[in-house]
């Protein structure tokens, strides 16, 4: 008699560890190790971005709350200068706010303007890529010549007219949420063109695919192919326009802040934090604008070299 060994398949992986095993063999992921500067780059942006979500933890005080702010407390130096206070590590500005708590407070704004901003253009962007690249003729040359008439503004001179329509219409004085969402409209409508542009010219060449056609052949609407067929092979490049436009939106933003055009001073931004201190620079008090200023440019620069590597890593031809 012969035993007859049963033979059993390994159980499937679950689909996300599925997932985290190809990421962690992939190409992309041995650029990224490869690289001592992304690594670092990375690591800079992920603590900026924990240091926002964590901003009421880790800030001494509220300074978004006039009840904790004493003027007796303002213009203290830092604490390693002489007269400075504990528990004000970075100092004080004119209102008594502590610099450490408003920069991170303010960091928290800047990147709500810079990620809904960046959403924002990247969702209208990529629609009018797909609908522009797919359908062709007329579509096409409207929401292109469009582009074209917008790339001849800069940014922040778009961002400027729609702040100055906005407040022509409903006043001067608007709360902080309607100025916030007054930014986002702005910075998303100044980046639009580069995601449309760019979907639009990889649509071009996904649509004339075999399973674009296959899918038509089947009978499946315009609207399911462009959004679960096409898209997913042209998101490559937009995933580095979006890394790279990040850092434009905080700047954009700081910029509008810092020409009174962005946060108000009971709720600043980082842009605005250098605004206020910038009046302050000559009269001996620097850290109020230092501090700032550092924080926004260690940022940017964080986020432009994430977006340079992964510009090269999802580059074919450096492969």
């Amino acid at each position: 008699m012969v035993d007859t060994a049963i033979v059993t398949s390994p159980a499937p992986k679950a689909p996300a560890a599925a997932l985290r095993t190809r990421f962690f063999d992939s190409d992309l992921w041995a650029s990224f190790k490869r690289s001592k500067v992304t690594m670092a780059a990375a690591f800079v942006t992920a603590l900026f971005f924990a240091a926002a979500v964590l901003a009421g933890v880790l800030s001494p005080q509220n300074p978004f709350d006039p009840a904790q702010l004493e003027l007796l407390n303002s213009r203290v130096p830092p604490l390693w200068e002489s007269g400075g206070q504990a528990p004000f590590l970075l100092g004080t500005d004119q209102q008594g706010r502590d610099m450490l708590s408003a920069i991170l407070y303010g960091l928290r704004i800047s990147l709500v303007v810079g990620v809904l901003g960046v959403a924002f253009s990247a969702t209208l962007g990529i629609a009018l890529g797909l609908i522009a690249g797919y359908f062709g003729g007329a579509v096409d040359t409207v929401i292109m010549r469009i582009a074209d008439v917008q790339l001849t503004f800069q940014a922040i001179l778009i961002a400027l007219l729609i702040d100055g329509v906005v407040k022509s219409v409903l006043g001067n004085q608007l709360d902080a949420g309607t100025v916030l969402g007054v930014l986002v409209f702005s910075i998303g409508l100044s980046f639009w063109v580069q995601y449309a542009r760019t979907v639009r010219g990889s649509v071009m060449v996904e649509k004339n695919k075999d399973y674009v056609a296959a899918a038509r052949l089947i009978g499946l609407p315009a609207p399911v192919i462009m959004v679960r067929h096409v898209l997913p092979n042209v998101l490559g490049p937009v995933l580095v326009i979006a890394t790279i436009n990040l850092a434009l939106a905080v700047i954009t933003e700081a910029t509008l802040s810092f020409l009174g055009s962005g946060m108000p001073q009971t709720m600043p931004s980082l842009g605005t934090l250098i605004r206020i201190g910038n009046n302050f620079l000559f009269s001996g008090e620097w850290w109020i604008v230092a501090f700032p200023g550092i924080a926004l440019a260690g940022l940017v620069l964080a986020i432009n070299l994430l977006g340079d590597w992964l510009r090269d890593a999802l580059n074919p031809r450096l492969r």
